[in-house]
């Protein structure tokens, strides 16, 4: 029996990264930057020899024109693509919008990081006041989903891998059992939960892993789909921790 391999990226630096913003649901362009990342990702996948069955992505623009930008690299424009707000960011709720450094001069650094990288302890609740709140909750991309108490007003880790795995478990892993080749184009937090479950991490290993935007990895699954090779960059190692270190540095007081 061969193994199973799948991609992953996470979406190219957005206006609202650049930023320094918290963004989760709100649906946030790719920067200059972004759009240079994705192209990188695709010409790296290009150069790697990787063509794809099917792609999934979020609901959001920035993971979906990452994904575009990658299939018209691999010349891949017409590959069928499934979207989902189950692969969304993880919901910052009422921290939507706030800058990160500024939020952090606030509350202090420690509750900032408490907030981005502890597994279970949710941010406040996006409420009314949000000025992003009714730009999230009535979007007409939500009209089939989530609805009602499943549409999110904040979430922790934990809560974001409770609704990501299912999607993974019932959609995904389905394909990749039929010999599928799977490329996922979403989001920071959406990918750790899977990373998480692939690799049997713990809630503290995982907090601790920040995925650099725009850099795919691979994963080589068994039969079992259990890893032979696990989060293998597609880029050259100086740039990606450079990456992973501006993410990290994301939510310190300037």
């Amino acid at each position: 029996m061969g193994t199973y391999k799948i991609v992953m990226v996470r979406h190219g630096e957005s206006e609202w990264n650049q930023k320094n913003l918290f963004c989760g649901w709100y649906d946030a362009n790719l920067s200059d930057k972004g759009i240079q990342e994705a192209k990188a990702a695709g010409k790296a996948l290009k150069d790697a020899g990787y063509t794809f069955d099917l792609a999934h992505t979020s609901q959001l623009t920035r993971a979906q024109k990452t994904l575009a930008s990658i299939l018209e690299g691999i010349d891949q424009k017409d590959l069928p693509t499934q979207k989902t707000w189950r692969l969304n960011e993880r919901h910052y709720g009422g921290l939507t919008g706030l800058n990160k450094a500024e939020t952090a001069a606030k509350y202090g650094e420690e509750q900032v990081q408490i907030w981005r990288r502890s597994f279970d302890v949710p941010p406040p609740p996006i409420t009314e006041e949000n000025q992003y709140y009714k730009v999230i909750i009535e979007d007409p991309r939500y009209s089939e989903g989530p609805k009602g108490d499943e549409f999110p007003k904040f979430e922790s880790l934990k809560l974001t891998i409770a609704r990501t795995l299912p999607y993974w478990n019932d959609v995904i892993v389905p394909q990749i059992k039929a010999g599928k080749r799977i490329l996922i184009a979403a989001h920071g937090n959406s990918l750790r939960g899977v990373v998480k479950h692939l690799d049997g991490m713990s809630d503290e290993a995982i907090m601790g892993l920040n995925l650099p935007t725009g850099i795919p990895f691979v994963y080589e699954l068994d039969e079992n789909l259990k890893p032979v090779v696990s989060m293998q960059f597609l880029g050259d190692e100086e740039t990606v921790k450079k990456a992973m270190a501006d993410v990290a540095a994301q939510g310190k007081a300037k």
